[in-house]
């Protein structure tokens, strides 16, 4: 077989494959198939260039002498050979095909990029609390502050979003006389029923453990510490920002309810990070 038609050959092989690739792909796709395609396309395209290399073009060995200026019979001979236009038909036929296929391929390579689904433009930085969000628990029961006894605490959740991950909230219940909060914060705590993000702003676990004779929540993953009564700020551990404080208030009813959304990103710092450009 000539390099020529190997080239052809393998090219060829690659287009066919890249487009088995996107039909399989639109059609629900499958891990195996889809790799074993995707290998022969990329196998195809590089074997040829790799025949195209060795086999195509010329690799003289230079060796710079004084010589005449006159080209000899066999100089003038071999570019004769070189202008033959059917040779030269025939290469522009092959580049023509390797762009085919390289084309091809780098359709077939960007289908995946459409299986990552929209953006997730500001999501990271909104949970599920809004504005007049009626406090429940695990069970969507809401919940007044004479619910909790003092020194307790409840994982609680937005109405109607139970169980949404970035939106679990630990529900306190201190004396209010107690609380030193910053400026601005002191009426989010009715009764001194205060809520704070259960996502640790380090590593992003749950701060599950509560000391209620230092008033201090601990994240069990690296054991960071926040101070309940000081607006969840941090005094150990690598943690490095405080707990996203909500803001509470009571309606009508007397349950509680949110008066909005964490004026924080929740969860680890990079996103506060991001946030910040904002």
């Amino acid at each position: 077989m000539s390099a020529e038609r190997a080239i052809v050959v393998a090219l060829g092989l690659s287009i066919l494959a890249s487009l088995a690739l996107i039909v399989l792909y639109a059609m629900g796709g499958g891990a195996q198939l889809e790799g074993i395609l995707l290998a022969l396309a990329l196998g195809g395209v590089g074997t040829a260039i790799v025949i195209w290399a060795i086999a195509l073009l010329p690799a003289p060995i230079e060796v710079e002498e004084r010589h005449s200026l006159e080209s000899s019979g066999e100089e003038r001979v071999g570019a004769r050979e070189a202008l033959d236009p059917e040779q030269i038909s025939r290469r522009r036929f092959l580049v023509r095909l390797l762009g085919g296929a390289s084309a091809m391929l780098g359709g077939a390579l960007v289908l995946p990029a459409l299986s990552l689904g929209p953006e997730p433009g500001r999501d990271l930085f909104r949970t599920g609390w809004r504005a007049g969000s009626r406090v429940v628990d695990a069970n969507g029961t809401p919940i007044r502050p004479g619910d909790l006894p003092l020194g307790s605490v409840q994982t609680v959740f937005p109405s109607g979003e139970v169980g949404r991950p970035d939106s679990q909230t630990l529900l306190i219940r201190v004396r209010a006389e107690d609380l030193r909060l910053a400026a601005g914060r002191a009426d989010w705590a009715p009764q001194g029923a205060i809520g704070y993000s259960k996502i640790c702003t380090h590593a992003g676990c749950p701060v599950g453990l509560y000391r209620a004779e230092e008033h201090a929540l601990l994240c069990p993953c690296h054991q960071s510490t926040f101070d309940v009564l000081r607006g969840a700020a941090p005094i150990f551990g690598p943690a490095a920002r405080p707990l996203p404080q909500l803001p509470l208030e009571v309606d009508g009813e007397g349950y509680l309810v949110a008066r909005g959304d964490f004026p924080e990103p929740v969860g680890p710092g990079f996103w506060d990070m991001t946030h910040g450009e904002d």
